[in-house]
């Protein structure tokens, strides 16, 4: 059986990938076209603006923030809008790999643990926003899409002020460097940690005068210590993605334990609603069964994951040089390679894949339980228009709403066609190689795939179990 470089050396008179730092021509067209619209947009919000704005984005963009922001809440997406954040996100993604690449951060395993700890954060915070916590001044700044600017302006600036602070002492073993970043970091992202309760929350006390604050108390001084614990614990981390990872998860532990007091003594909503139950069992339902079903897919591949990373190959990505169409060119030339004969198992417990299988799923399962269930909308008009198709199919064979529902149940189809799509996605990673300058563009297309997945999900489990 041949070696992995005996294999790679059938490349050495093949045309090698682009090197990280090169645009591709896709790449250089995207961005142009980003510069060219954001002209566009920026001068006829100024020459134009009755066009550009009172007739064009304020009611496709502008006025559902609005009004989901208000008493009322939960503004429905149009066609409209839906097409155009889908397209944002997706030249977003071929965007921002590109300069991600260029300018070589990190795309491992690590920093997807950090972005998974900022996609918790964003429905941490807009369910908070659906209980009315949030006064009108800041209320607008948690809902989609000024959410994810917003965290994303959040995020860039904890990256930057961690890797100017502390990555000097990177790759370190020495107990005085991990000391002295340890240290620096700590200070550093607990005062941005106040910076952020002082900016989001402190104003939004003088809204809930009657608010018991026994559980936000508690909140902060847990927060910094988990802020503390990450630090220590990811120590060989590089100073980027350790800031991220736990900052990210400090600030979710700040929001949760406000989610927390709102479970112990719900205060006033605008809406002048009263809060009746806080059931805490869809909760087990929607978390536990995609963590079943992640947890054998993890069984299921750890082993070959392990032993990949002893090759010091990583599941998916072919080697450094060789394009995909040589490879794919091969055929069984290397089917003896390590990426070959391990990527596929080592994918299933890769947290990309088990991240996406539970964002799935858990959209699927909170989406049907909150519907069927407890009687909520939807607001996506594809996810609608799915449901509606299912509540078509359950009327036609009699039968009756159930709990709450108005109608009879339809949200069901909609967890099967999420748990058939995350079957397709999961099948379509462990079968796809990339480029090693491709990385990015995967860690990213898992971003914005938990984006509207597990983020919408939590969001929903969270209002089910606040009941807001």
């Amino acid at each position: 059986m041949a070696t992995a470089a005996e294999i790679e050396a059938l490349f050495d008179d093949e045309v090698k990938s682009l090197h990280p730092s090169i645009y591709s021509p896709l790449e250089k067209a995207a961005i142009w076209f980003a510069v060219a619209v954001f002209a566009i947009i920026s001068f006829g919000l100024i020459f134009a603006n009755d066009v550009f704005w009172t007739d064009g984005l304020k009611p496709i963009v502008w006025d559902p923030i609005v009004k989901d922001a208000g008493s009322a809440g939960d503004a429905g997406y149009s066609p409209e809008n839906t097409a155009l954040y889908a397209t944002t996100v997706l030249m977003s993604v071929v965007i921002l790999q590109a300069v991600f690449r260029k300018m070589n951060l990190p795309a491992d395993d690590r920093m997807m643990f950090a972005l998974i700890s900022w996609v918790i954060l964003a429905p941490v915070l807009r369910v908070l926003e659906d209980s009315d916590f949030f006064n009108s001044d800041l209320d607008w700044l948690l809902i989609s899409p000024v959410i994810h600017i917003h965290l994303a302006i959040w995020l860039v600036g904890t990256a930057f002020i961690s890797h100017q602070l502390a990555s000097k002492w990177d790759g370190s073993t020495e107990d005085d460097d991990r000391e002295k970043s340890r240290t620096v970091l700590f200070i550093t992202l607990g005062l941005l940690l106040f910076l952020h309760w002082s900016l989001l929350y402190q104003p939004s006390y003088s809204s809930h005068p009657d608010m018991d604050k026994m559980w936000i108390s508690i909140g902060f001084p847990v927060a910094l210590y988990v802020l503390f614990w990450i630090l220590v614990r990811c120590a060989d981390w590089p100073a980027l993605t350790r800031g991220l990872i736990a900052f990210g998860s400090a600030t979710s532990v700040l929001g949760l334990f406000h989610w927390f007091q709102f479970l112990a003594s719900p205060w006033q909503q605008e809406s002048g609603r009263v809060v009746e139950s806080q059931p805490l069992w869809p909760a087990f339902i929607v978390l536990g069964l995609p963590a079943i079903v992640c947890y054998y897919l993890y069984r299921y591949g750890k082993d070959d994951a392990r032993h990949m990373s002893l090759t010091d190959y990583e599941p998916g990505v072919l080697p450094g040089g060789i394009t995909l169409k040589a490879w794919e060119e091969a055929g069984e030339k290397v089917a003896d390679h390590p990426v070959e004969q391990l990527s596929r198992k080592a994918l299933l417990a890769n947290p990309m894949v088990l991240a996406m299988v539970f964002g799935q799923l858990c959209d699927g399962f909170a989406t049907m339980v909150g519907i069927d269930l407890f009687g909520y909308g939807e607001k996506h008009p594809v996810s609608d228009a799915v449901i509606q198709f299912g509540i078509g199919i359950a009327d036609s064979m009699g039968i009756e709403p159930l709990m709450e529902s108005s109608n009879p149940p339809g949200a069901w189809l909609f967890a099967i066609v999420k748990a058939c799509l995350v079957a397709a996605i999961v099948w379509l990673f462990i079968e796809m190689r990339v480029e090693r300058r491709q990385i990015h563009m995967r860690m990213l297309i898992v971003l914005a795939v938990l984006i509207v997945g597990l983020a919408p999900g939590l969001r929903d489990i969270g209002r089910l179990t606040l009941d807001v």
